[in-house]
């Protein structure tokens, strides 16, 4: 008995599939954009995130009776510009800003270096008590700043360091989280071939890190610069111990002077943290277009 094949009907070939509009979108590269919903969504997240800010510039431009009112004013008032001015010379801002901006730039590129330094050695080298040193690492991360303030200031006393920068400098050269950030990025964003590739061309360990692993670490390292920066900007407590209003005072030391008296001016102060605002919103207007670039461009890499 002999058996014959036979093609299957054409019509039950299996079909490619039907290319719509959204394929046709995607082969283009083409964007989808959001509907009128989440526009909505994210004007009122915007609005609510902005509102605070707003109503610090609301508060300085007016007196403490015109705050101690009910409803409380919700427009700008016509004191905001001399407020302002006298809030920068009675602290001193202008010192204050250059003693800020050297602390926290030299901070921020401090724990760039060597966090990814040691988050590569942690992610991709190969040593004797490796996880025993990472769990340090994270384990110093649990102990609350403030334990850490009477050794400090012991040292810094003894150093004869007290109202000098280096006082707030140094402790803040290395960070635990700046070390466990940069080793969780680069286990995903820099595969071992391209090390062993960069190995067999002859390159020394210091070669590998400055051309291949800074390179590809270079979006974390944006993103850790700017956090260390606005962390170390923002920093209050151990400046205020360490540095006087008078001597080499930080933005939040100076600003702390503000408002002076039996009945605090709470415009005042208001105008003061208003102006040592400003500049983060700067910095983060001017870099948070590259910085986010950054993040999505490491994302795609990984």
């Amino acid at each position: 008995m002999t058996t014959t094949l036979t093609k299957p009907p054409a019509d039950t070939a299996p079909k490619p599939p039907r290319r719509g509009r959204r394929s046709k979108a995607a082969r283009a590269g083409g964007q989808l954009h959001a509907g009128p919903i989440a526009y909505v969504i994210l004007s009122l997240f915007a609005i609510g995130s902005l509102f605070p800010l707003v109503w610090t510039a609301i508060a300085a431009s007016r007196d403490n009776q015109r705050l101690a009112e009910t409803p409380p004013p919700f427009w700008f008032g016509s004191n905001l510009l001399d407020k302002l001015e006298f809030a920068w010379k009675d602290a001193n801002l202008g010192e204050a800003f250059l003693n800020t901006t050297f602390v926290a730039g030299v901070s921020a590129a401090t724990v760039v270096f060597l966090s990814t330094i040691a988050g590569f050695a942690f992610a991709k080298l190969r040593f004797r008590g490796r996880n025993a040193l990472m769990l340090i690492v994270i384990g110093t991360m649990m102990v609350p700043p403030q334990l850490q303030v009477i050794p400090l200031y012991m040292m810094v006393a003894k150093l004869d360091w007290t109202d000098q920068l280096q006082s707030v400098i140094l402790p803040s050269l290395v960070s635990a989280f700046g070390v466990f950030f940069m080793r969780q990025y680069l286990l995903q964003a820099l595969p071992d071939e391209i090390i062993e590739a960069a190995r067999v061309d002859g390159a020394s360990s210091w070669r590998v890190v400055w051309h291949v692993v800074f390179p590809a670490a270079r979006p974390a390292m944006a993103v850790l610069g700017m956090l260390i920066f606005v962390q170390t900007w923002n920093d209050f407590l151990w400046p205020f111990l360490v540095l006087t209003q008078t001597g080499n005072p930080t933005v939040q030391v100076a600003v702390a002077g503000l408002g002076r008296g039996y009945t605090p001016d709470q415009s005042l102060i208001m105008a003061g943290a208003l102006l040592g605002t400003l500049p983060l919103l700067l910095v983060f207007a001017i870099f948070g277009k590259q910085i986010v670039g950054g993040i999505m461009q490491g994302a795609v890499k990984g």
